[in-house]
């Protein structure tokens, strides 16, 4: 575990786990999570025999709470950072949620010569808010929506989330898990506010449309077909149709959490997908 300064003075928490001549596995976490929600797979991977690296994006964590630069291009060049620091000439990059539309955008935005494969899980791409081109979208209401609740309340906020919507255990029969609450409840408020308000922006109405058509790597789209999070019909289906190599998984009735609560049947398809 580390800390990396980027060009405009941010510094930026990283894992770095694992054999330094293994295959390189680089996690992007969601938001207003950490590097810690990727827990059941870095320390899968690490059994694997893998080198798993994940950091804490800006304003996340135990990055720096900087009051700006909570946008796609900050987020991908902090990556990009990262990458150059621990000398990794190869990676798969996999990212949730947010996480994904950071891999889509470093990808573009920095090429592919340090890039293997890429691994959408539950992602936000290619653009979810409604706009004259994306009808299907969310209206913006709903984020900014997102935005008057944290601000008004974060900590329940961050209560009322995954309680609810995001692991699915609002849906009648699912049983939850208080500690799988709380684990994402301190996750979120470990970080800054003022990142987590611009990131609903950032996460919301990035457009990821031209970036996926650049990604020429291989890409996995997995995502749950009861994601109320990241509804399947205006993100996954869409993002593996826009990659020019692009396989996609769809998993009946998991939810956005599905990396966390679904572990079991994610890390193994995960693991395929790198080794083929």
């Amino acid at each position: 575990m580390g800390y990396v300064t980027t060009n405009d003075g941010v510094e930026i928490f990283y894992k770095d786990w694992g054999p330094r001549d293994a295959e390189v596995l680089f996690f992007h976490h969601g938001w207003p999570l950490s590097s810690d929600d990727w827990d059941a797979q870095l320390l899968y991977f690490l059994e694997k025999g893998y080198r798993v690296v994940a950091h804490d994006r800006r304003g996340h964590g135990r990055s720096s709470q900087v009051w700006d630069g909570h946008d796609m291009d900050h987020y991908a060049d902090d990556v990009a950072t990262v990458v150059k620091h621990l000398g990794i000439s190869k990676a798969v990059h996999i990212g949730h949620s947010t996480g994904g539309g950071e891999v889509a955008h470093y990808i573009a935005r920095h090429g592919e010569e340090h890039v293997s494969k890429a691994i959408l899980v539950s992602s936000v791409p290619p653009l979810m808010v409604k706009t004259e081109k994306n009808p299907d979208g969310l209206p913006k209401e709903v984020f900014d929506d997102f935005q008057n609740q944290l601000f008004k309340n974060r900590s329940e906020f961050y209560r009322a989330v995954p309680e609810g919507p995001f692991y699915g255990f609002n849906r009648p029969g699912i049983k939850a898990s208080e500690a799988v609450i709380q684990n994402w409840w301190r996750q979120g408020m470990m970080g800054g506010a003022k990142a987590h308000y611009d990131g609903i922006v950032a996460f919301s109405q990035t457009d990821f449309t031209e970036d996926l058509k650049k990604i020429t790597v291989p890409v996995l789209v997995m995502h749950g077909d009861d994601d109320q999070v990241v509804p399947f019909e205006i993100s996954g289906k869409l993002s593996v149709e826009l990659v020019q190599n692009g396989a996609l998984k769809v998993y009946p009735g998991f939810s956005h959490g599905m990396l966390t609560v679904n572990a079991e049947t994610i890390n193994p398809d995960l693991l395929a997908f790198i080794q083929n």
